[in-house]
């Protein structure tokens, strides 16, 4: 398993973070998201599911995002030794980082971090992907958009009591990309509130 690392010069916690299934490792929301949580304690290392790295478009099938979820699990606990240990991802990776840790094939692991969770496909609410959820003992984070078509804070809300730890931070006014009104600036302000909520969520988990 290739991962690229950023490593925080002073880290507390250490994460592996996924890629969602429209841009690999290398898009520009997960250098972003890497390299801002490596500048907070977090040293963090991204992988490629294996139909990006071969340059396919459609998404392996789920058992292959298994297994390559815990080959990169693997991986990170020999490059980043003794450090407490956070898995999770955009969108479809953070959803097969949930597969694994209610697997329990992630081994121990101090929380799931979710960034745009994909509770349903959009304008089909009907078609949940939460079953396996309230499996999962470690904490979770869901961050999520307001206006998320793949399941909006609403509807992350009113699943969180079947879930054992799990804690929503809002971003207000997002979509499923946390894209929000106001230009620039507030989008930048946007994404960087959420990587200071997702940080330090994780050094509150990391003793």
């Amino acid at each position: 398993m290739d991962l690229k690392v950023y490593r925080s010069e002073e880290p507390v916690a250490a994460l592996v973070l996924a890629h969602g299934a429209g841009a690999g490792q290398l898009s520009s929301f997960m250098v972003e998201a890497a390299r801002g949580f490596g500048s907070r304690g977090i040293s963090t290392a991204t992988f490629d599911f294996p139909y990006i790295a071969s340059g396919r478009k459609i998404p392996d099938r789920t058992v292959v995002l298994e297994q390559a979820w815990c080959e990169a699990i693997d991986a990170a606990r020999r490059e980043f030794g003794g450090l407490p240990l956070f898995i999770g991802g955009k969108s479809m990776g953070g959803r097969m980082a949930t597969h694994v840790a209610a697997q329990k094939r992630a081994g121990r692991i101090r929380g799931v971090l979710l960034l745009g969770y994909p509770l349903h496909p959009p304008g089909k609410p009907e078609q949940r992907r939460d079953a396996h959820l309230p499996d999962i003992a470690e904490p979770l984070l869901f961050v999520q958009g307001e206006k998320d078509t793949f399941g909006g804070t609403q509807a992350i809300e009113a699943l969180l009591p079947r879930l054992q730890r799990a804690t929503l931070h809002r971003v207000r006014g997002g979509d499923h990309s946390f894209r929000v009104p106001g230009g620039k600036a507030n989008q930048a302000a946007t994404i960087t509130d959420a990587l200071t909520v997702a940080a330090e969520w994780m050094r509150s988990h990391a003793g």
